[in-house]
């Protein structure tokens, strides 16, 4: 008997990992496609707000500085 229970117990995890796995799969592209990462666009609207005019080397340091921080 004790080892229907242990079987039970390992097929019970393998399908919550499984199933897990989706789930979080599904929930990280739902939160990708509301918020999408900072483009080179993203930034020169941030720029402009800011009232200034960005060159492409000043994009292109903040676009740097993103990747370099991750």
């Amino acid at each position: 008997m004790w080892w229907q229970t242990l079987l039970w117990c390992l097929l019970a995890l393998v399908v919550g990992l499984v199933a897990g796995f989706f789930l979080a799969r599904a929930y990280f592209k739902k939160q990708i496609k509301e918020n999408p990462p900072i483009n080179e666009k993203m930034i020169r609207a941030m720029f402009m707000q800011m009232g200034r005019k960005p060159s492409e080397a000043q994009i292109k340091a903040v676009m740097n500085s993103i990747k370099n921080q991750k």
